[in-house]
């Protein structure tokens, strides 16, 4: 008979970009204040990212300069930026002082390294225990006298359960996007990138029928850039297609006339949800149990903002909420996360995918004029605080007036009717 295994104080179902975000505060609170006994964290993971450190992925945000959040990341920053472009339909760029806020670009690489070293030093001042199973969870049971993680060769007990595994909503989305992004860490001719010019984005890329494309184009040094092609559509594009408008976005963003001259080093491609469906931060209690013992972190708990597809914010807001209590002990039932965004940011978030679906020929948005609108005519501080979900509701409304006011009218109206009627599942395209 096998020895029943040592129940873990957290496991988390995936070592992504959330887990990896909840590891990384939790070790910097236990490096400020030491344990008693380590805390025995288990990573489920089929890929050891903290161990292999893939360039898989690339985050983006802003952040306030001498803030916190600055100092915990700053180590894994690969650039900082003052100050980012938007770019209009017809070609007009518009160059925003972000002060006091800065634009960050962390590579998944780097990110793994500055969270591994963090990890060791906890270690070995006894304060943290971290193990990888390279498994994949098959379940997660829950009852009255614990919480086990089913895997291919049994079961680890748990007192909390971190999961950010994809997962459906409990509610379906009356309107849904997907974001979808192609991006090629590109090598061109020394000097023909400017390393102070960072598009956030440039939207005078062809457009799709519904919703809406742009590039952006973050450059590493006078020679090397990320560069993507991204866009908002009610499916994802065929690969050959989204390829083909990076290759046609690529020379302008490099600086040069072909594609010929430049070396790829990297690419990296994904389709994020964009949907006002319902992502609770926990699964329904089981018969007997009050509340859970698990919490869903990253997409599966509603971190991506369903208007513009960021998560980086919220994801490690929910961490840093995270680390101080399982540090503390706090089971799993018991932990309280942050919501990503605030319960207004829904109903906002819901007119404007309402609006970008139908488009403007049916009285909806225009998406590039939209977005281009808002950083416009705000200052950007506020437009981004508005997508990490931290302005008040009376910077929200100053947001509102700038916005076009008739398709932002039609979309509230026709969502207020839609709600008297009930829910009729997803909406797609016209």
């Amino acid at each position: 008979m096998q020895p029943t295994p040592a129940v873990a104080d957290a496991v988390l179902l995936g070592g992504g970009g959330a887990g990896t975000a909840v590891l990384h505060h939790l070790a910097l609170h236990l490096l400020r204040q030491p344990q008693r006994r380590p805390l025995r964290v288990v990573v489920v993971d089929p890929v050891d990212r903290l161990a292999e450190r893939p360039a898989d992925r690339t985050w983006c945000s802003w952040l306030l300069r001498g803030s916190r959040a600055e100092a915990e990341l700053e180590p894994a920053v690969h650039r900082w930026w003052p100050r980012v472009e938007v770019v209009a339909p017809d070609g007009a760029a518009a160059r925003l002082d972000l002060a006091p806020l800065r634009y960050a670009m962390v590579r998944g690489e780097d990110y793994y390294d500055h969270v591994a070293g963090l990890v060791a030093r906890a270690g070995d001042r006894g304060a943290l225990q971290l193990e990888h199973l390279p498994q994949t969870a098959l379940a997660v049971r829950e009852d009255a006298t614990g919480t086990r993680v089913v895997l291919p060769g049994g079961e680890l007990p748990a007192r909390a359960v971190l999961d950010s595994r994809p997962a459906p909503p409990a509610r379906p989305g009356a309107s849904t996007l997907v974001q979808h992004f192609l991006g090629q860490r590109v090598r061109g001719r020394d000097g023909s990138v400017d390393p102070d010019r960072a598009v956030l984005m440039d939207f005078s890329v062809p457009q799709p029928e519904v919703g809406l494309a742009f590039g952006y184009c973050l450059p590493s040094d006078a020679a090397t850039a990320l560069v993507e092609h991204t866009a908002f559509v009610p499916e994802p594009l065929d690969g050959a297609e989204q390829a083909a408008a990076l290759a046609a976005y690529l020379p302008r963003a490099m600086g040069t006339t072909t594609t010929r001259e430049l070396l790829v080093e990297h690419v990296e491609t994904g389709a994020i949800p964009m949907t006002d469906a319902l992502f609770p931060q926990r699964p329904p209690a089981p018969p007997g149990l009050r509340r859970s013992r698990v919490v869903r972190l990253g997409t599966a708990g509603g971190a991506v903002r369903p208007s513009t597809g960021y998560a980086f914010t919220a994801m490690q807001r929910a961490a840093r909420a995270l680390a101080g209590q399982l540090a503390a002990g706090v089971p799993g039932d018991r932990l309280e996360v942050p919501r990503p965004y605030p319960r207004r940011h829904a109903w906002m978030d819901a007119l404007v995918l309402r609006a970008l679906l139908d488009g403007p020929r049916h009285g909806g948005l225009d998406g590039p004029d939209f977005f281009v609108r808002l950083f416009a005519r705000n200052p950007p501080q506020r437009v981004l605080r508005f997508l990490d979900g931290l302005t008040s509701p009376a910077e929200e409304l100053a947001l509102m007036a700038t916005s076009p006011r008739a398709p932002m009218l039609r979309a509230a109206a026709l969502d207020a009717a839609r709600r008297l009627r009930g829910p009729r599942g997803p909406r797609g395209p016209r």
